[in-house]
């Protein structure tokens, strides 16, 4: 019986965990986004020109790849959520665009991702609450609130400059400070 309450217990709080921005308010939201759009160039900042072609396996992306990626999807989510449509035409079809076509150096990722929070930030600022709320399909993974899609994407993009701590840490550098405020 004690088992099974602790179950229950963890599985509240990883539910609270994932529902939680989705419970944010919009202006909350954008700047939630800004935090992690500022954060975010702390790393890119923080990595050297030479580290940003650094893949700790082989079978990995490197530190510039991991932070297109990151592009892509914040253009994907927003794109998604939104129903507005990117300038680069990234869709569910086409999700790796930036990580497969623009320049790996240091200049052209920091510009390209930096553009893709902006991008994001502004979306949400065009949007209304209401729009937040309504449904919208993501592609095979079925309908889901407006809100909940960016709130999805914010977590995308969180995992993936988490991931980038590692390529920091194997050039001797300290990872910027956390920056949950």
């Amino acid at each position: 019986m004690k088992r099974l309450a602790q179950l229950f217990t963890v599985l509240a709080l990883i539910f609270a965990g994932t529902s939680a921005f989705a419970q944010f308010t919009q202006k909350e939201m954008i700047a939630e986004w800004q935090r992690a759009k500022d954060y975010t160039k702390s790393y890119l900042d923080a990595m050297p020109e030479d580290g940003y072609a650094l893949k700790p396996t082989p079978e990995i992306r490197s530190f510039a790849q991991q932070m297109l990626h990151l592009a892509d999807a914040n253009y994907l989510f927003a794109t998604s959520a939104s129903g507005k449509a990117n300038t680069l035409g990234i869709t569910l079809a086409k999700h790796n665009l930036i990580e497969t076509t623009f320049a790996q150096t240091k200049d052209a990722t920091t510009k390209a991702v930096m553009d893709s929070y902006d991008f994001v930030i502004s979306t949400l600022q065009s949007m209304t609450p209401e729009q937040l709320l309504e449904n919208t399909m993501f592609g095979s993974r079925g309908t889901i609130t407006r809100g909940a899609l960016f709130a999805k994407g914010f977590e995308h993009q969180t995992h993936h400059r988490g991931q980038t701590t590692i390529y920091l840490r194997l050039k001797g550098i300290m990872p910027p400070p956390e920056r949950l405020f």
